[in-house]
């Protein structure tokens, strides 16, 4: 593919405990990400997908590397080039209980965008309202109501429809469904997919379940304590994961087959997840890993593309 819309170069993000304590959040990571594609980003819980996620958005300021938008420096650009960056490029919120005004009627809560890059007269501004509840299965009596008044499925819809409001093209969707109900999670899911074939949208789409992420996305990235340990097609991640890490996570997807015995097939993985502050430059996964050997506690594996597309860090690959 050439069409590269993102491209992420070495990024990273450090965020600076005390005199001698650094959280290394996101560290070194590159990748870039096609347009009209979904890239998924999966990790546990603290290994920097909310953070990568941020500083691609310029949200947080990187500590290093860059982060090219179509052409375009996100952390070094003028104040005119970051607001339209920010019409450009928008975010999903996890929790649609916070990230909604409860003081604001859903209406202006959607426009916000729409008035801060002043998009519309105010007749234009409630017909877009108006279009973007139907377009994400709400009705156009719902903009004078309030958040408190929605389930969580309405909710996300909403905050969906804020992020749509500036017509952005690329969107950083931060766990949308990891708040909501199973049933609810499909609904919106297949939302942003149609959203996605509607408008030509390009999805960073970040979660810890790893059987959404495989249904979303054209490709997904595997996060580690704030690296990226593995990059593939999602078809070739989940038939032929290559990082023992990945396969782990792989092996925990409970299968609907009688005859496939989950205690057969799991890879049980050692100990805790090891603090990121202050990490040793080795690798991260080795005190977890059932394979490792002397060389992963020595250095830290470089990420390099091992076959087509398919990108590995690991010292035994």
């Amino acid at each position: 593919m050439t069409n590269t819309l993102v491209e992420v170069n070495n990024l990273s993000k450090y965020f600076k405990i005390n005199r001698n304590d650094i959280l290394k959040a996101v560290d070194n990571i590159s990748f870039n990400i096609y347009k009209k594609e979904t890239l998924g980003i999966i990790g546990e819980s603290g290994c920097g997908k909310t953070t990568l996620g941020r500083t691609i958005l310029g949200l947080y300021k990187a500590t290093s590397g860059s982060v090219l938008f179509d052409g375009l420096n996100v952390h070094k650009a003028s104040k005119k080039e970051k607001k339209y960056f920010k019409k450009r490029a928008q975010i999903i919120l996890q929790d649609p209980y916070a990230s909604l005004n409860p003081r604001m009627a859903v209406g202006d809560v959607i426009a916000e965008g729409i008035d801060a890059q002043n998009l519309y007269n105010p007749r234009e501004r409630m017909e877009r309202i108006h279009g973007l509840l139907s377009l994400v299965g709400l009705n156009h009596e719902h903009a004078s109501r309030f958040p408190h008044e929605f389930s969580g499925g309405q909710r996300q819809r909403i905050g969906i429809a804020r992020t749509l409001a500036v017509e952005p093209e690329f969107i950083v969707c931060d766990e949308p469904i990891s708040a909501l109900d199973v049933s609810i999670q499909a609904q919106i899911v297949n939302l942003l997919i149609k959203l996605q074939e509607e408008l030509g949208l390009t999805y960073l789409f970040i979660a810890h379940d790893l059987s959404m992420i495989h249904h979303i996305s054209d490709r997904v990235g595997v996060m580690y304590l704030g690296n990226l340990v593995e990059l593939a097609t999602s078809e070739e991640l989940c038939s032929n994961p290559l990082h023992p890490y990945t396969q782990a996570l792989i092996s925990a997807i409970p299968s609907i087959d009688p005859d496939n015995s989950m205690k057969d097939r799991r890879i049980r993985m050692r100990g805790e997840v090891p603090s990121p502050i202050n990490p040793r430059p080795v690798c991260r996964f080795a005190d977890r890993c059932i394979y490792s050997r002397k060389i992963c506690y020595r250095e830290q594996p470089r990420f390099k593309l091992v076959k087509k597309e398919h990108y590995v860090a690991c010292h035994l690959i």
